[in-house]
């Protein structure tokens, strides 16, 4: 019998042979101490016993409302949930038999505590599916088991991260306790505590059963009308082309017939690639071998929690009388060649890889060294860039849906995600903020980047159990698109961060440049590891709760742009321009403000979906018409516009104009110019000195009025000129051709030498905007938020009678009133705070905080939160003044001011160029 302790031993003591190649997909000739045993610890699997292919298990109807093709954790939620939500005309398409991929072999743990709000709330409702409703409609139990979850701390930062959650979970009534050393004794008998810090207990945490819960999901979405069809592989999917050339939806074919369907689901796990290319739509994920170990029997373990012992990089799941033992390594093994005939298969492990987890799991569970391993269970998972699931309509063709790429989360996720995906297919959109999962979350550019894809990929899976930080910055795939000015920032001691793929500056290093370097893949693969790598010793400061060392360059860059000038660059922002015979239609139903204004004015707007939540907030500037003078202007006879959108959800905002314009038929061109332009914005007190030497335009507020803009000539270069803010100062932005990016800058430099003049970056742009009141969107502007709940109820034109989408519910929201509503918080201590923290008025929770950060002018910890009334009744201005508000961060308690107003310059007077 093969121990665990002998094994981590053996291996250890072995010289380990090269790793390369990288993708490696064989395993090892091993000594017959290692176990050959390989299979899943549950009861019941739903494999045919002889293995034979009988064809459909049903007759393929000719049509279908939606055709979901996978038949694991996500397929089974999402046809159930289309079902549950009266769409029953829809077909569930399995290769072989339910859970045959990936889901049969899932160690099928579900834990309630995220550091994220719309991942709690997934997580909460996959637990009620599995635990209560199934069981309800049923009577089948779906086995479920709730023996709760120990998450392991051996350090204060990890126990201060587990505080957060524990803070959070109070919002949605989560049951969490922080135990001692001694507790976690008292709780776990076999444990170690020697080296704990502390522990993090959820009695209600559990387990569930892959067989169980799909089997139960397709049998409650048969009852309702669904059809699920096993043994029928998917051969091809028909795309056609609409009247206006828009790619959709057409068919699903298999060898046993065509279903026509306007809307597919791709639920294939690591198959979905393949999937979406027959579609021409590209799925960025890569499979890898994921990996547990099953004990025999251990006395005493029975009815522990499951454990997380996230510094260990391993979990233990019960399993009955032993345990299950796996984890995220440094160095997995990727599964290049994904077989369309792996179904109900595992490989071999790769002790090699494996033993790190061993050596974790012994420590904390002494016993183990002498247990004996029942059986290994390593199968190919998919896993993405980031680490979070691929959803949503695909960019490429209408009608075709993503709901993979769940990173070995697709069982715990899965009843949250199948609920959106069905409310996103049936309705539009999801009713959450799922944009963190939303395909178009990462740029176009990247998706079928292979490089991009798989060292995104590796770095996610190797930092899946690190400490979640709130500055943490990806170090694989950078450079990847990068503005006019980035060498000359660089050599300034730009610290870089990344977003959409681009660069952009987080802050100044006053000593020595942190240039970014290729992706060492953290020294595996015998991959030699970056040595004297200063931008990666920066990132390691940021690592903590507390602030960061640099919290004082991060300060002076704020106060520089308050009493004197700054320049931001801010080139990664989106630049499409909106043309053609139907623009003024289109923008008036597409933005919330009235941008049809004068030509020469640029206006702060929101568009939104049909529910009324926020899916951008940006400029539009309306243009003369004109000949083309691209990039600054484009050929246009009629209305044209120019919009500005923060680079981070440009495709997002790209794919939510297309899209809505198909869908009313309007006659537009959408172009975009966003790699064709630099952008720079001068802020500040001292901005319109510093230009007027630099533009050949007077810049007094007669001239150059508040929220215009026009092209003008910058040190003999034509640039597009607008006078905005998004610090809340006096200052422009200088839109630039590419090629005259560096003229203009340091002619910007050179004349704002004699004013002190200083490069800032988007950490002071997040401080000197939380201060102004100015919102983040995907942060404390959200799909789910409408504006009047989100405090910008002025950028709507609800005075008017011009439709605009959303309209009606805004003006129903307006009726009845706001049942939820942002707030702004401030403390007296000087202590920092991310978002999360939770918000309790007279001592009960009602909202947490979405973005907090330090406003250095104010010089007090600012956090901004959305609040409900606990009766359910509207959240007044007199509910918020005549509450008593705390804010909890990590188990803390703060007293907290409410605000109403903006704490910065309320009155709009520096934007003008009103200094006191």
């Amino acid at each position: 019998m093969a121990f665990l302790g002998r094994a981590a031993r053996r291996v250890v003591s072995t010289v380990r042979p090269p790793l390369s190649p990288l993708c490696r997909t064989t395993a090892r000739s091993y000594s017959s101490e290692y176990t050959k045993e390989k299979s899943v610890p549950y009861e019941k699997t739903l494999k045919k016993e002889d293995g034979a292919s009988s064809g459909p298990t049903k007759p393929l109807p000719r049509s279908a409302d939606v055709v979901v093709i996978g038949g694991g954790s996500l397929g089974c939620q999402t046809i159930y949930h289309l079902a549950k939500m009266g769409m029953t005309n829809v077909v569930l398409l399995e290769r072989d038999r339910l859970t045959a991929g990936t889901t049969w072999h899932t160690a099928g743990l579900l834990w309630q505590l995220r550091p994220s709000d719309v991942e709690v709330e997934l997580l909460a409702h996959t637990r009620n599916v599995i635990s209560k409703d199934l069981e309800e409609e049923t009577g089948l139990h779906t086995g479920w088991i709730e023996n709760g979850g120990l998450f392991i701390a051996s350090n204060k930062q990890r126990l201060d991260e587990y505080k957060r959650l524990m803070s959070l979970g109070k919002v949605y009534g989560i049951e969490s306790h922080v135990l001692s050393p001694a507790e976690t004794k008292d709780l776990y008998p076999l444990m170690n505590v020697d080296d704990l810090y502390g522990t993090l207990y959820v009695p209600k945490d559990g387990t569930m059963d892959p067989a169980g819960t799909c089997t139960t999901l397709t049998r409650a979405a048969s009852a309702r009308g669904a059809t699920v069809i096993e043994n029928c592989p998917v051969t091809g999917i028909q795309v056609r082309a609409d009247d206006f050339g828009v790619k959709r939806v057409k068919a699903v074919e298999t060898a046993h017939g065509t279903i026509e369907t306007p809307c597919v689901v791709n639920c294939a796990g690591v198959w979905a690639t393949k999937l979406g290319a027959m579609a021409g739509v590209k799925v960025p994920l890569v499979a890898m071998h994921h990996a547990y170990v099953v004990t025999e029997r251990i006395e005493g373990i029975q009815n522990m929690p499951n454990v997380r012992d996230h510094d260990a990089s391993v979990y233990l799941r019960l399993q009955g009388d032993a345990l299950s033992v796996g984890g995220y390594e440094h160095n997995p093994i990727f599964w290049d060649e994904v077989s369309d005939d792996f179904a109900f298969s595992l490989f071999d492990l790769d002790w090699d890889v494996f033993a790190q987890h061993i050596e974790g799991a012994i420590n904390r569970v002494p016993n183990l060294e002498q247990t004996g391993i029942k059986s290994t269970v390593c199968g190919p998972e998919s896993f993405t860039a980031d680490h979070k699931p691929l959803m949503g309509e695909a960019p490429e063709v209408r009608g075709f849906f993503l709901g993979c790429g769940f990173n070995s989360a697709g069982m715990m996720l899965g009843g949250g995600c199948g609920r959106e995906l069905a409310h996103w297919i049936i309705h539009g959109r999801p009713e959450k903020d799922m944009y963190g999962y939303d395909i178009r979350r990462f740029h176009n550019s990247l998706t079928d980047n292979t490089s991009w894809i798989r060292e995104r990929s590796h770095e996610s899976y190797a930092k899946n159990y690190s400490v979640v930080f709130p500055f943490d910055e990806p170090l694989a795939s950078r450079n990847m698109r990068k503005d006019p000015f980035h060498q000359v920032l660089t050599e300034q001691g730009c610290v870089f961060q990344e977003r959409h793929g681009w660069e952009r500056p987080g802050w100044f290093n006053k000593d020595d440049p942190a240039p970014l370097k290729d992706y060492d893949y953290y020294g595996a693969y015998d991959i030699k590891k970056n040595g004297n790598y200063k931008y990666n010793e920066l990132l390691g400061k940021e690592y903590t709760f507390d602030f960061p060392p640099h919290h004082d360059v991060i300060k002076s860059e704020c106060l520089t742009c308050r009493h004197g000038v700054a320049v931001f660059d801010m080139s990664y922002f989106g630049k499409f321009y909106l043309t053609g015979p139907d623009a003024k239609k289109a923008a008036d139903w597409l933005f919330t403000a009235d941008v049809n204004k004068k030509p020469g004015s640029t206006v702060y707007t929101c568009m939104l979906n049909k529910k009324g939540g926020t899916e951008a907030d940006l400029t539009v500037s309306r243009l003369e018409p004109g000949a083309a003078n691209l990039p600054l202007a484009p050929q246009s006879n009629g209305d044209a516009y120019y919009l500005a959108i923060g680079g981070g959800v440009a495709e997002h905002n790209w794919n939510h104009i297309r899209t809505t314009l198909q869908d009313q038929g309007f006659h537009c061109q959408l172009t975009d110019h966003s790699e064709d332009m630099g952008m720079i914005s001068i802020q500040g007190p001292k901005s319109r000195e510093v230009l007027q030497e630099v533009l050949d335009t007077d810049l007094n507020n007669e001239a150059f009025a508040f929220s215009t803009h026009k092209v003008v000539n910058a040190a003999g270069h034509q640039v597009r000129a607008m006078r905005l803010s998004f610090v809340g100062e006096l200052g422009w932005e200088l839109h630039i051709p590419k090629d005259s990016c560096l003229p203009v800058y340091h002619a910007v430099m050179a004349a704002g030498a004699k004013h002190g003049i200083i490069n800032s970056g988007y950490r002071a742009i997040d401080s000197l905007s939380i201060e102004k009141g100015y919102r983040h969107w995907h942060a404390d502007l959200r799909p789910d938020d409408t504006p009047l709940e989100s405090g910008l109820g002025f950028t709507c034109k609800l005075k008017s009678s011009i439709p605009f989408q959303g309209r009606e519910r805004l003006e129903k929201q307006k009726e009845e009133g706001l049942r939820r509503r942002i707030v702004c918080f401030t403390i007296d201590e000087k202590v920092p705070m991310f978002g999360l923290e939770a918000v309790f008025r007279n001592g009960t929770p009602v909202g947490h905080l979405r973005r907090s950060d330090y406003g250095f002018f104010v010089d007090k910890t600012i956090g901004y939160g959305y609040i409900r009334n606990p009766d359910g009744g509207v959240v007044s201005a007199d509910f918020i003044k005549s509450g008593e508000f705390t804010l909890e961060r990590m188990g803390v308690t703060y007293k907290a001011k409410a605000h109403l107003k903006s704490l910065f310059d309320p009155e709009n007077k520096r934007v003008k160029g009103i200094y006191a």
